[in-house]
């Protein structure tokens, strides 16, 4: 290369028209010299590329792995798997640590009863129902969204989750359904009644809806911790294999949510996809105080708020059912009679269809309220993870009863605020009801095949 820059063919020609030049006149000189620039110029556009251009060829680069269909989807699984992996090993000691430190709490607050003569009553719906219900929450919720999250918005901020969408856009293609569906199901990973407003990116009212009344298979983080618990019970860690259960199930929501679309497309909600263009952002470094702050402040914060908030109340309503009896017997523990057969024809018991009846106001005091039934303590509890393993035994639990409650804590209907959500993004009390009676057919479904299949494998 020459000083100024030019490969040296071109130094040496305007070297040669420069000295023409000054044997023929200025005049010519100029114009010798202006198109012999003029061409110089032409070929540094193409050969010689700009920051800007080398970062857009890295993009299309990475495009080309990562939107592959060869590479594309096990590299969108292995990413899954990892983000769980990660949630599932860091969550651990902090949930514990928070219990142990609510657990002495409420120690003080019992003690606080007692010397200031509190009646039984007022003492058991604040301390063992509100407080209990709400520090399960927080303990066991806080900790994994405060890994999830900041992993998933990463993840977004480096401009992987449109390349995600893209790669499931032939999927929902093919179920008829919209390809920005893809990006309300990511919104429901952290909650479905948020997932269900982003719906509004779709223009297609038909496709909207159709998108509405599938994202609740998307598992929200109010069932994470069910899952998380259930899938380190069943693999008996919390290593890589639990990450891989928990991966999996979320996969079987994945599933569900294209054969569910599929048949509504072409059944209630028959119509011609539309078509849409989607902008592919570029790879950038993250910012990571952006991160931290929208993953604590607009995610983690909020769906803690939204949690808690429920809790409270349904807390003191769990209890108050618990410990009200008739005939000897908690109307807790008549419900669960009643359930009983339809929950032993799907894999489960009474006990657990009425935590996921009980837990309709948050997914995440379904556990709580099953450990209450199962010790008939009349209050929610705190239980260690080998003490837990030796409760649900006792109760005649087995692997297939941990996986029956995992799929159908993924698959059944969604929580109270979700619906009320969908009630009012469409306006409509019949399509409410479908998006609750739809999962929860799916999921009896799903559950009473998997009891069946494996009752027949090992009779």
């Amino acid at each position: 290369m020459s000083e100024i820059g030019l490969p040296l063919d071109l130094h040496f020609v305007l070297s040669r028209a420069r000295k023409c030049g000054e044997r023929l006149g200025g005049d010519v000189h100029d114009r010798i010299a202006a198109a012999v620039y003029k061409r110089a110029e032409m070929l540094a556009a193409r050969v010689v590329q700009t920051p800007s251009e080398r970062a857009g060829e890295w993009d299309a680069r990475l495009d080309d792995i990562f939107t592959s269909r060869a590479l594309g989807y096990p590299i969108m699984l292995l990413l899954l798997g990892m983000v769980f992996w990660l949630t599932l090993a860091g969550a651990n000691v902090p949930s514990e640590l928070l219990a142990a430190v609510f657990l002495d709490v409420e120690g003080r607050l019992t003690a606080f009863c007692a010397a200031h003569a509190v009646p039984p009553v007022v003492h058991g719906i604040l301390v063992e129902g509100v407080y209990r219900t709400v520090t399960w929450v927080v303990a066991v919720m806080l900790p994994p969204m405060a890994i999830f999250f900041p992993l998933f918005t990463l993840l977004e901020d480096l401009g992987y989750l449109p390349r995600v969408a893209f790669n499931l856009d032939r999927f929902f293609k093919a179920a008829g359904a919209h390809g920005k569906q893809a990006l309300t199901m990511g919104m429901g990973l952290g909650c479905n009644a948020a997932g269900v407003v982003a719906c509004r990116i779709i223009e297609s009212p038909r496709e909207r809806l159709v998108a509405t009344l599938t994202n609740v298979f998307t598992p929200c983080n109010g069932r994470f911790p069910t899952l998380l618990l259930l899938a380190s019970l069943l693999t008996g860690g919390s290593g890589p294999a639990a990450a891989a259960v928990v991966a999996g199930v979320v996969l079987l929501g994945v599933a569900a949510t294209w054969t569910v679309s599929f048949v509504l497309t072409r059944s209630c909600l028959r119509g011609l996809p539309s078509s849409f263009a989607l902008e592919l952002p570029p790879y950038r470094p993250p910012q990571w105080g952006r991160v931290i702050v929208r993953a604590a402040c607009d995610r983690t914060l909020v769906v803690l708020r939204r949690a808690v908030t429920v809790a409270a109340p349904a807390g003191a309503a769990v209890w108050l059912v618990a410990n009200t009896h008739w005939g000897g017997v908690s109307l807790l523990g008549h419900l669960a009679g009643v359930l009983d057969p339809l929950g032993r024809a799907i894999g489960l018991d009474g006990f657990i269809v009425a935590a996921f009846l009980l837990g309709l106001p948050a997914n995440e005091i379904v556990f709580p309220i099953l450990l209450m039934g199962y010790l008939a303590t009349g209050s929610m509890v705190e239980i260690g993870l080998g003490d837990l393993r030796t409760l649900l035994l006792s109760r005649g639990w087995n692997g297939l009863t941990a996986l029956n409650m995992m799929v159908f804590s993924v698959l059944h209907f969604p929580c109270a605020t979700t619906l009320l959500t969908i009630l009012k993004e469409t306006g409509s009390c019949r399509w409410t009801v479908l998006a609750a009676a739809i999962p929860t057919l799916v999921a009896t479904s799903v559950c009473f095949a998997t009891t069946q299949v494996a009752r027949a494998l090992n009779p």
